[in-house]
Parts: C-alpha cells; structure tokens; sequence
C-alpha cells in the first residue's frame, strides 16, 4: 500500500507505544523456524538497537518429527548465528511427559515447551519470552475458547503481554506478543521478500489438533456466513476486553473486603460475596483461581458458574475442580484450596478432656467457656458466630456437670434434635455432608451416659432446652488456631 510503513517500522512503534520492552533487558525470542518465529526474529534483530534490548533465542526439540525436528533445529541455530545472536537449543521428551501426566499431546507438549522457555529466562536472567503470535492466531484462540465455553474472559483471546503459571516453572513467566496486530499472511510475506525459507512443520496440518482444525475447516465455513468473520470475533474481542476491564477493576476494589489469602487456601466471606453483582462474583473467583494456579486457562464457564451458585450453599457442601482444588461451603465462608484438611478450621483433638462447667478452659487449639445461665424467652439453642466458633443451650438438669470432651469413635451413636430415635454418628455426617477428611477432627461433647452435641452441627434431643427448664448451660467453643490461619 502507498505510504505504509515498512513492516519493521510498524512493529517497533507498536512495541515503543504497548510499552512491551524496557531498555537494557535480554528478551527471550521463542523460534520455531516457522514462518511467524522466524520474521519476529528477523524484525527484532533489526530493531533492536533502537529498542534498546538484548535478544536470546531459544529453540525446542520435541522429538516427535525425527529428522524433520533435527532439521528445524539446524535451521534456528544457523539462521541466529548469521544474527550474531546467541541461543539455547535443546530437545524433551514430550511423549513421555504426555505419558506421564495423562494429559493430550498438545498440552503435553505447549507445557514442556514454557516450562524450556522458563528455565531459559532463567538461566539468561532474562526478562520475558517474545512469541510470534499473530492476528490470525488471536482469532483462533477466541474460537477455541468459545467452543470451550470459557465465558466472556475467554473472548478476550490473546493479549500483547501476559503471565504464564503452572506446576513446572518456579515463577511467573511473561509472555510478549509483538507481531498480534499483524497477519500470518504478512509474516510469510515478509520472508519471501526478504529471501528467507522459513521451515513447514507438517503437525500444522494434522486436522487431529483441535486448533488446526478450527484453522483450516472452522473459519473456512464461517466465511460462508460471514465474509468479515474475523474482523467481527476481532470487535467482539475488543468489546469483551473493554468490559472486562471495568468488572475486574470493581474486583479489585472489594477483593480486601471480601476475600483472605493464606497458604494454599483463598477464603471468600459468603455474606460479602451475596451482596455483589454477578458479574463481580464470578471475576472475584477467577481471581481466587489465578491465585492457587496462575491462571483460569484450565476452568471454563461451568466451573465459574458452579462455584458462584456455592456462595448460597449450604454447609458441608464441596466442589471438586481442576488442578486438585475443591472449593467448600462453610458456615459464612467458601474456602477455595489445594486439598480439604488445609482449610478445615477445626483444631484436631488429641485425646479426652473434662470440660469444667461452669468455667474455661483451652484444648488443643480450642477456647471452651462454660457458663450458667437462665432462660429467657430470647434463648437460642445454637448459633454459629462464624466458620470456627459455636456456642449450643442445653438444660442444665438434662446434661449435668459430669462433660467429656473427644473425637468420635467407632459404633458412636446419638439422638439428633427432633427425632425420638438414635441414630449411628457416621450416618448423621454422611447426611449433614460433613467432608470425610473432616470428621475425626469434629469435636463430641458427651454427658456420662450418651452424646450431648456433634460440636458445630447438631445438639442431642434429650439434652434441648423445653419451655419449662430451669437453669441453662451456655457452652462457646472457639478455635484458637483458625483466627491465625486466615
């Protein structure tokens, strides 16, 4: 087109203006040897002067073309060194890592791969990967979330700079994407002008990966609809990004009011989290995701939507999720974690302990207060102050002075309020959805002859406050460890 910028000019601007690079820093350029790696190269060695950058490239081996990955590998290092720049190429096993974590080949291999690229920054000291992500891939990547049903997040698609978590690198990776506002038309382009023969990989063309698929038979039949396609999904990018860019501002305005983080464990208070718009619900707990595992890559829509309907859940309830998180429903908190016995906020006991009545006493990680008192028509037999304290009314006559307290124990039976008939303990936790690895850590009041109260959930009928009790016993268990822990 006349008077259009060279294609280097424009890259360079787009990097100078998103602010992408800082002077004096050593990018870490990602090639493949394909058309899109290969002119980002290209561009960048000739920028970057101007750019004021050091560059790195790094190449990976994924053993799985043979000769045609050797080959590829030959083309990188040759085409960097006639660059004068340095490189990283190395080869993984990307078969046994797919093997090994049960996951698909795709995943198996973009995770080895950022996990190559992590170690390289880090060994370079780099700042950050350089990726030569085009136009074109960016309107894949908001297909392939839609057809995920990854939720309005998803549309952003890919974005000029990102971060990159997951299990196998020590730290947040960033990742930069020079070349989105260009086409991958242009890309092979400006390597034929430039007389340079970028590698074919021929996995691109294997239909059996859902991207390629999307590439080369999706977007060729929603042309048919719609000549325009893909500057329409580029608008719907736009308009998502602008929108989500007001919700997580908001998020982050009442993330400290709504939402502790402690450990491996994010706690969202339910009463907080009721009184927000949806939309802030879901992003809060995106938030909460990212927090755990670096991303929401992996938790579509459903999950999202899953986990918002849990703020109105009742107790006991739990979610499992991906990447091992469950996220679990407690008295006034949804504790989001890595595994159930982190977030449990119940103290475990170590034996049997008399319980003074009245007076105090503290029990591992327990504050237990005891006190006399006399009913009055605003006498309340349980409440639940928060997630970890519980105070329960019994009359005094009924229950005696004679306490025990310990964990439950086999054959444990007792009478829940309102039912004329015992029932197994193990049963009444199954049913009041009690997590399994919760419930040798449940604290049990017993008198001397029965159960008096399954401490947090349900008192024994036979011990209940009635119209005409006399003096009335007011027993608050507080635990002492839970304040600490969020």
């Amino acid at each position: 087109m006349i008077g259009e910028k060279p294609l280097e000019q424009r890259i360079c601007d787009s990097i100078i203006a998103q602010h992408l690079f800082q002077q004096g820093e050593t990018v870490v350029v990602a090639v493949s040897g394909g058309a899109d790696s290969i002119c980002l190269l290209s561009i960048l060695a000739k920028i970057r002067d101007e750019l004021g950058i050091n560059i790195h490239v790094a190449h990976l081996d994924h053993k799985l073309r043979g000769k045609a990955s050797r080959a590829d590998a030959r083309f990188v290092a040759n085409f960097a060194a006639k660059l004068t720049i340095p490189a990283t190429i190395e080869q993984k096993d990307v078969t046994g890592y797919k093997e090994e974590h049960h996951c698909s080949l795709e995943e198996a291999a973009r995770n080895v791969r950022y996990s190559f690229l992590a170690d390289v920054v880090d060994r370079i000291k780099g700042s950050c990967v350089a990726v030569g992500h085009t136009r074109n891939d960016h309107i894949e990547t908001i297909l392939l979330h839609i057809i995920r049903g990854s939720g309005t997040t998803g549309l952003r698609g890919l974005q000029s700079e990102s971060s990159l978590i997951f299990d196998e690198i020590k730290q947040p990776l960033t990742i930069v994407r020079p070349l989105l506002s260009i086409t991958r038309e242009e890309t092979v382009a400006y390597c034929r002008q430039h007389n340079i023969q970028p590698q074919h990989d021929m996995s691109n063309d294997d239909l059996s990966f859902r991207r390629n698929s999307i590439r080369h038979e999706l977007l060729p039949q929603l042309r048919n609809y719609n000549a325009g396609i893909e500057d329409a999904l580029i608008r719907l990018s736009s308009l998502a990004t602008d929108d989500l860019a007001y919700i997580e501002d908001q998020a982050r305005n009442v993330w400290n009011l709504a939402v502790h983080v402690k450990g491996n464990a994010v706690y969202f208070d339910k009463k907080a989290c009721k009184n927000l718009h949806i939309s802030i619900q879901r992003q809060i707990l995106r938030m909460g995701l990212t927090r755990l595992t670096g991303s929401t890559r992996d938790f579509d829509a459903g999950h999202i939507e899953s986990m918002a309907n849990f703020i109105t859940k009742p107790t006991g309830k739990t979610l499992p999720l991906p990447h091992g998180l469950t996220l679990s429903s407690l008295y006034d908190t949804l504790v989001l974690a890595t595994a159930e016995i982190s977030h449990c906020p119940l103290p475990l006991l170590k034996g049997q302990t008399a319980i003074p009545l009245p007076g105090e006493i503290e029990v591992d990680g327990w504050h237990i207060t005891a006190k006399i008192t006399r009913q009055t028509r605003n006498t309340t037999r349980i409440t639940q102050d928060s997630a970890s304290e519980f105070t329960a009314m019994f009359d005094l006559n009924a229950l005696g002075t004679d306490l025990m307290l310990r964990n439950r124990q086999p054959g444990d039976r007792f009478q829940p309020l309102g039912m004329n008939r015992t029932k197994k303990l193990q049963d009444f936790m199954v049913d009041a959805r009690i997590p399994q690895a919760w419930r040798n850590r449940v604290p049990i009041l017993c008198t001397k002859d029965h159960i008096a109260w399954i401490v947090g959930w349900q008192i024994d009928d036979r011990v209940k406050v009635l119209k005409n009790s006399g003096a009335i016993a007011q027993i608050t268990f507080k635990s002492i460890e839970h304040a600490d822990r969020i």
